[in-house]
């Protein structure tokens, strides 16, 4: 970190019922990208959603949450990090509520845009309250590590709570559970977080509505593409509208006085590459919970609960490895994690493809237990690479990209594999015969896996290009087990 970011942490009386806030914070948020994916057969009977439009439950959240992520943390930055995140998680808490209550598609897929953006303020908010509220050093690895291990966990939790939620209470209640949690946190934040101090500045809300509509256009172009043909005109028009509006945002960006995101704060090599790797990264982990938790259910057979149980393994060792990381990334630097955690992912995928219908749990198993270490192994260091060289009024800004390349790389590496994966399907319609359409079915989630090992691949060799050596990591003491 930078001297001014040192000398401008906040010294609180309370620091463990701080971190517990922003932890909390951060899990209720990332629960939610996953939580619903169990209830989805079941909420798809409810409400009469079509197949097509049972896709966008999940889109509405992620793209809103990733296209507004900037704005967010910029938010933080100029309106008082506490006031937001307070702002952000009322309207998560409320939005959810509305979710539950819903009694038509349209107003679910309504209610989860305003999570979404009730989203894209907590979230951004609470990683710079990290670095804005714990001194450099022992204290703000060790707050690192735990937001991490909230990050990396709080998707595949959302898997095991949706599974046990959904087959002994409703389908309602994996947005109900939000409503205690904000109550909560909204107690909890003016008790424990400091006040802080309004920045100077403007905000880019044309910058937001641009970027985020160029990421929906191209996701939809990339889900519309198998199905009606990538040369259909609805299918070419989103390609264009998404290269389009890519267009206009950097034209703005570069004429605004106060960006969204400077283009030159891209320039720099170590944090360019750090976004690169969770865009690549984020893409995978969130396509292998959709493809795995369906191919555990449709193919193997696993109960909701079940399919959400099969992922313990993962929580457990992201939390487990990101403390370890934690003791030794000061004096290591962050590239040899950064190397290491997605070869980790990439084998993860590729043992995933190995799976077929008369697979054990045993091969699912080890599948998810490399993708937790692989996990455990780069959120911290890809926190800390994101926030190392940015001073105090730019903690948001940094934090909120990385935020926003999770993910936007989770919903555009979603709808590459989801891709690969329909084709695969179309492919195999064209030979019928007993038993083929569970064949094809096997062969579309092989497929899709062997892509995303690929673009886990794609992130390893991104690493490589990194410094040798982290400067402001190197000096930094190891940290001691939280107190």
């Amino acid at each position: 970190m930078t001297k001014a970011t040192t000398t401008r942490a906040v010294r609180i009386s309370h620091p463990a019922i701080a971190l517990v806030t922003i932890a909390l914070a951060q899990l209720m948020v990332m629960l939610d990208i996953t939580i619903v994916n169990i209830a989805l057969p079941t909420l798809k009977i409810s409400l009469h959603f079509s197949t097509a439009n049972l896709a966008w439950v999940i889109d509405a959240y992620v793209l809103t949450f990733g296209g507004f992520l900037l704005l967010g943390g910029r938010l933080g930055d100029l309106l008082r990090r506490r006031r937001m995140l307070m702002i952000g998680v009322a309207l998560f808490a409320l939005s959810s509520l509305a979710g539950g209550l819903a009694t038509s598609p349209a107003l679910l897929i309504s209610a989860r845009v305003v999570q979404g953006l009730g989203a894209a303020i907590a979230s951004p908010t609470a990683l710079s309250l990290v670095v804005t509220t714990f001194p450099e050093g022992r204290a703000r690895h060790r707050a690192m590590a735990v937001f991490a291990a909230m990050t990396a966990a709080g998707g595949a939790t959302g898997l095991v709570l949706g599974g046990l939620l959904t087959e002994y209470a409703s389908w309602r209640w994996v947005f109900f559970v939000n409503v205690p949690i904000g109550a909560a946190l909204l107690v909890l934040a003016p008790l424990s977080l400091p006040r802080g101090e309004a920045g100077r500045g403007r905000l880019d809300f044309l910058g937001a509505l641009l970027v985020t509509g160029s990421m929906s256009s191209l996701v939809y172009g990339l889900v519309r593409g198998p199905e009606a043909g990538w040369a259909h005109p609805s299918t070419l028009a989103a390609f264009i509208a998404a290269v389009v509006l890519l267009l206009a945002f950097v034209l703005v960006e570069a004429r605004t006085a106060a960006p969204l995101v400077p283009l030159s704060f891209l320039r720099h090599h170590s944090r360019g590459v750090g976004y690169l790797i969770m865009v690549l990264v984020g893409g995978v982990m969130l396509s292998m919970i959709y493809f795995l938790t369906q191919f555990l259910q449709t193919v193997l057979g696993y109960s909701p609960l079940l399919a959400g149980a099969a992922y313990l393994p993962v929580p457990f060792l992201v939390a487990s490895s990101s403390q370890v990381v934690s003791r030794f990334v000061g004096r290591l630097g962050v590239k040899p994690f950064l190397i290491a955690g997605p070869l980790l992912v990439a084998a993860a995928q590729f043992t995933a493809a190995t799976l077929h219908a008369g697979s054990s749990y045993t091969v699912a198993f080890v599948a998810l237990c490399l993708m937790g270490l692989g996990m455990g192994l780069v959120f911290v260091p890809l926190m800390l690479n994101a926030v190392s060289s940015v001073d105090h009024a730019r903690a948001g800004l940094a934090s909120g990209l990385l935020n926003t390349a999770q993910q936007i790389g989770g919903s555009i590496g979603l709808a590459v594999l989801v891709s690969v994966s329909t084709a695969t399907l179309q492919r195999g319609a064209s030979h019928p015969g007993p038993g083929a359409a569970l064949t094809h079915a096997v062969s579309a989630f092989q497929n899709a896996l062997h892509a995303g090992g690929a673009m886990a691949l794609l992130a390893f060799l991104a690493a490589w290009t990194l410094p040798r050596s982290q400067p402001r990591l190197v000096s930094v003491e190891v940290l001691a087990p939280l107190e």
